[in-house]
Parts: structure tokens; C-alpha cells; sequence
């Protein structure tokens, strides 16, 4: 079975050792999306959810899918406050297809303008 390293255009260019994502067996693991770069960079973790979920919406379509087709999501969060601001967003992206999920708090990410980091596993 074939194994696809995927890269997008509108994620930005890959600045490390990874691909943003890869196709195996029906299945697309997304690495880890941030809204560094972005306008949502520094604001709330609501905000940079926001933008992280138009991000993959938009990676969704590309693979001819949508956020419905979701099966796992791994959240990485640098503080608890705004979890309910979050979990709004989070709530109205799933609508009735909730992912099974896991919310981790870390000391920190590779910014400190970053307090949200979300990894996707997408059916395809």
C-alpha cells in the first residue's frame, strides 16, 4: 500500500523535517497546524482555533472531504484559560461529527505568540 507525503500551498512552506500531512490506506495524518504567520498569531486561543480550522477546512477540500470527516484531533494548548472560548469553536467546526480528541496542556510551543497547536486524522 502506498504511503503519500502531502504538502500545501496555502499551509506555507515546510520549514522543517516534516511533510503537512500523509496519506496511508484511507487515511490523512495532518501534522501538527499552528496560526503562526497568520493575523490570529498572538491573539486568544479561540482566535488562532479559528484560523487553525479554516486552515484545515480548506486542506479538507483540496482532499475532496470536509471537517465531518474527522476521526482524531490532538490538541496542544499552552494555557487552560479560553477552554471555554475553545471549546465554542471547536463545537460549531464538529457540528454533529465529533472527533474523538485529546486536550494536552504544554509548558510551551515553538512560539510564545503560539498557545494553540492542532494534529488531524482525517478519513479519506
Amino acid at each position: 500500500m502506498a504511503i503519500e507525503r502531502k504538502n500545501y500551498d496555502h499551509l506555507g512552506p515546510v520549514v522543517g523535517p516534516y511533510s503537512h500531512a500523509v496519506k496511508h490506506n484511507g487515511t490523512l495524518y495532518v501534522s501538527g497546524t499552528t496560526a503562526f504567520g497568520s493575523p490570529a498569531q498572538g491573539q486568544s486561543i479561540d482566535q488562532q482555533a479559528e484560523f487553525i480550522f479554516s486552515q484545515l477546512g480548506k486542506l479538507a477540500k483540496v482532499e475532496n472531504t470536509s471537517l465531518a470527516s474527522l476521526l482524531k484531533v490532538t490538541i496542544f494548548v499552552t494555557e487552560l484559560e479560553g477552554i471555554d472560548g475553545l471549546r465554542q469553536v471547536l463545537f460549531r467546526h464538529y457540528g454533529e461529527h465529533l472527533p474523538a480528541s485529546s486536550l494536552v496542556q504544554v509548558k510551551s510551543l515553538f512560539s510564545p505568540e503560539v498557545s494553540i497547536e492542532i494534529e488531524a486524522v482525517f478519513a479519506i
